[in-house]
């Protein structure tokens, strides 16, 4: 016999069934239209902890102006724009794989949010001495939107190599400069106290010698503090308009000649001038002479050895394609060779260095080599780089050295360049 209940059981069944299947109508209808099944991606933004697209990430940092890249949660390059490639090229991986870079991306991917709610950022300042010796200042945040494995942290990249390569140029300039001007200075302050304390009782020609030495200190600061002078104004000139006077190579020797032949009229020093004809540089006439000068007058003062006569060459000529700058820039090259100790490899590249003096050998003479400034190659290369030109040396310890300077030519008048 059938249970009273069973058709209450069997309709209330049927009403749960109804009710679920209009339930899932209704939320079947409330879907985007084209959704047809449950794991369809929807089209919104990606949800928290996903990575950022490739595409997106280089457009990022493409679109900052300086240097900068996107780090994945490990130090892994994401994207990288060009001023950063170019800039640093392969020691852009050194300079991420520093120990104080990946402390510093460790401290951005764990920042707790500011008050904006962007995570606070991190910075620091590395120095490497390989490749090649740069300082590097680095400011790091983490992107929002991702966590864990998939943080990605931006990192700006500001060079601060040649702001302290400056620093430490103007304090070595101030130490070099107050050490020159302190030798002679104390030299002055002591012979004016031993004037003082001898007062009439100093002999005269105690009080001669005294006066003849203090002369000499006085003329060696009036030089120091003229040849800073003189460069001061130099580096004010600037290198972006360059002299444009024709000034003949025949000339210009037979100036340097005026000035220098005194100095070779003893019998240890020999001057050669050679040079091809008809050559013509643009140049400003008494900077070229200044040059000149410079070179001759170091050759004299670091090539002098005893028991050796010193031959100084000076010799101008068309320089080929391969010595300029570049291939298609005519120019001449003017050569100061001597035939004196030489100069060993490593001084070579600091010598226009200001107040940078190579200590004199023993074949040397010390007489000449102390009264230098260490201002010669400094004033030199200025000038040249204002002319557009370039200095380089060559030398060979116990042969000798030359000076090659490249300026560039004065163009050849039509009629000539026609016939060529």
């Amino acid at each position: 016999m059938a249970s009273p209940l069973l058709p209450e059981i069997i309709t209330a069944i049927c009403a749960c069934l109804a009710l679920t299947g209009w339930a899932m109508v209704w939320h079947l209808s409330r879907r985007p239209h084209g959704t047809t099944r449950p794991d369809s991606p929807r089209p919104s933004a990606p949800p928290p902890g996903s990575v950022l697209p490739f595409h997106e990430a280089t457009l990022l940092v493409d679109t900052i102006p300086g240097m900068a890249l996107i780090l994945g949660s490990v130090g892994q390059i994401m994207a990288c724009n060009e001023a950063a490639r170019t800039h640093y090229g392969n020691s852009l991986g050194a300079l991420l794989r520093h120990p104080t870079a990946h402390s510093t991306l460790h401290s951005a991917l764990h920042a707790p949010p500011m008050d904006d709610g962007l995570p606070a950022p991190c910075s620091t300042t590395i120095r490497l001495d390989v490749p090649v010796k740069c300082s590097v200042h680095l400011a790091m945040r983490r992107l929002p939107g991702a966590a864990g494995r998939n943080s990605l942290v931006l990192v700006l990249l500001h060079d601060r190599s040649l702001i302290q390569a400056v620093d430490r140029m103007r304090a070595d300039f101030v130490a070099h400069a107050s050490h020159e001007l302190r030798t002679p200075l104390a030299s002055l302050t002591g012979f004016i106290d031993l004037m003082k304390e001898g007062g009439d009782q100093t002999d005269q020609t105690s009080r001669t010698l005294y006066l003849e030495i203090m002369s000499q200190q006085a003329t060696r600061m009036q030089r120091l503090i003229d040849r800073l002078l003189y460069l001061s104004q130099l580096e004010m000139k600037g290198h972006h308009h360059h002299p444009r006077e024709e000034l003949e190579a025949e000339e210009l020797f037979a100036l340097v000649l005026g000035e220098v032949t005194p100095r070779f009229q003893h019998d240890s020093r020999r001057l050669t001038v050679t040079q091809e004809d008809s050559l013509t540089l643009l140049a400003n006439r008494d900077e070229m002479v200044q040059v000149l000068l410079n070179l001759i007058e170091n050759a004299i003062r670091y090539g002098t050895m005893p028991e050796r006569t010193l031959h100084v060459r000076l010799h101008a000529r068309r320089a080929t394609p391969a010595e300029g700058p570049t291939s298609s820039l005519p120019g001449l090259l003017i050569t100061v060779e001597d035939n004196g100790p030489g100069i060993a490899a490593h001084h070579l590249p600091r010598l226009t260095e200001r107040f940078y003096r190579i200590t004199p050998s023993s074949d040397s003479s010390h007489a000449e080599a102390g009264q230098g400034t260490g201002l010669g190659l400094a004033i030199v290369r200025q000038i040249l780089e204002r002319h557009g030109g370039q200095l380089h040396f060559t030398s060979t310890v116990g042969q000798g050295t030359t000076c090659h300077v490249w300026l560039p030519a004065a163009p050849l008048p039509q009629d000539q360049t026609a016939g060529k």
